[in-house]
């Protein structure tokens, strides 16, 4: 790691006057494992490397990488950063991140253990997992079982004076299932998270995904009405995304957010409290800086229902007139960060599903969705997205339901959030699940 950090702080060291100079320098690898009946289906196992560079100068900004870490591709990649310096369009805003005084929060995000598990033995989980999975019901088939983990170490320097470096890794498994009864199919998915693969508990992912496949069989489509909603933990997990988008500070100064001009206003019902907090280590994508260097931390963009902050990187802070929040986003070593939350999770309350469920009432459990992405609109915070579940009746689940939509605003439906599930789930996703009850949702069905 140390090498990575003086290969960035050379690279900065060659500024000319007037130029800002970023490098970002980052070496990573991961694994994905696919067992289908016992035998490997699927192996990857890739290292990467590369490099960086932003050159800023009067306005305009060139961009170069390259994915070698050789001395001599650097200096190749420096110099076309300087060239492409011609081809940008002078931009007001421009410039690179500075030292904001935010302490960075130490975390353990790397394990030895994950760093040097057997690839035999990875192998194997997997085959434990579809094994496990199948036992669990005569009707179960197993449509597949996958290990993935994913390490990267970075550094970062720019001659604005940040200078960080970091390493992480992490690993998860999931599971795909199908179940059959008279001529029916139905599917599951079951998943388990961990910094290495003791943190693992197999028997609840393929008690999950038998549990979610098997408990839809003969399913129906319902009638349509208004509902009360409650969202399995993986839909609330999705939903919050989609509602973190609307925040992003990014999509807010370019007037593509619903919530743009309700800065300080109510938003959401008083359970609602959300926050962004990638000093959390159980997040699976937890961190302990943004991909410019600032300092990771939490924010709370969402105060007992009431807006309080858009997420910024230091770009987008400036064309808002504000400061950065440490929400910077890199997909890789190429190109320029962007936006978005790191980390996000509701405050969570304090009952179970099967306590939320029972005092519902009468209701439906969403435990899938499709087309949710496709079927959100969030400058006008229309929602629509197909579904299926189960029916709550006398505060039980009764039967299954399918081939349905469920309907409202994002509006609406923050508003509506009558109380948040104390069952936390760490998903390998830059959201965390919990139970999420909803009123008033128009369900569309035969």
């Amino acid at each position: 790691m140390n090498d990575l950090q003086a290969l960035a702080d050379s690279v900065v060291a060659q500024a000319r006057p007037g130029e800002q100079i970023e490098a970002f320098v980052a070496r990573g690898g991961e694994t994905e494992i696919r067992v289908y009946r016992g035998e490997v289906e699927h192996f990857v196992s890739a290292r990467s490397e590369g490099i960086g560079i932003r050159v800023i100068s009067d306005g305009r900004t060139g961009v170069s990488s390259a994915g070698t870490l050789d001395q001599a591709a650097i200096a190749e990649v420096l110099g076309e950063a300087r060239e492409n310096l011609g081809f940008g369009t002078a931009d007001e805003w421009a410039g690179l991140a500075t030292p904001d005084g935010v302490e960075v929060t130490r975390q353990s995000l790397w394990s030895e253990e994950l760093a040097a598990y057997p690839t035999e033995d990875k192998i194997a989980l997997a085959r434990d997992l579809e094994a496990m999975t199948a036992a669990r019901d005569p009707r179960i088939r197993v449509d597949e079982a996958n290990y993935a983990d994913v390490m990267g170490e970075t550094a970062v320097a720019t001659t604005s004076g940040v200078r960080q470096s970091g390493r992480e890794n992490g690993c998860y498994m999931t599971v795909s299932t199908l179940a059959d009864q008279d001529g029916e199919t139905q599917t599951g998915f079951g998943f388990t998270v961990g910094r290495s693969p003791i943190e693992f508990d197999l028997e609840r992912a393929a008690g999950d995904a038998a549990l979610r496949a098997t408990r839809l069989l003969g399913a129906t489509k319902p009638s349509s009405g208004r509902v009360t909603v409650v969202l399995d933990p993986y839909v609330t997990a999705q939903f919050i995304s989609i509602i973190s988008s609307t925040l992003n500070g990014e999509a807010v100064v370019k007037g593509r957010s619903l919530f743009r001009d309700r800065l300080g206003e109510q938003i959401a019902s008083e359970v609602v409290t959300l926050i962004d907090d990638p000093t959390n280590p159980r997040a699976y994508t937890a961190s302990e800086v943004d991909g410019e260097g600032l300092a990771a931390r939490p924010n709370r963009l969402i105060e007992a229902g009431r807006l309080e902050m858009f997420v910024h990187s230091s770009y987008s802070a400036r064309r808002a007139g504000t400061v950065s929040t440490g929400n910077a986003v890199r997909s890789g070593y190429a190109g320029s960060p962007g936006v978005g939350a790191l980390a996000l999770q509701l405050q969570p309350g304090s009952r179970s599903q099967s306590e939320i469920i029972a005092e519902v009432g009468e209701g439906v459990l969403i435990q899938s969705v499709s087309g949710i992405h496709s079927g959100v609109n969030a400058v006008s915070g229309d929602f629509s997205t197909g579904a299926a579940g189960l029916m709550i009746r006398n505060g039980a689940l009764a039967e299954p339901v399918k081939e349905f939509t469920i309907a409202s605003t994002l509006q609406r439906m923050l508003t509506d959030i009558i109380e948040v599930g104390g069952d936390v789930e760490w998903l390998p996703m830059r959201s965390t699940g919990m139970s999420l009850v909803i009123r008033d949702l128009t369900m569309s069905g035969s």
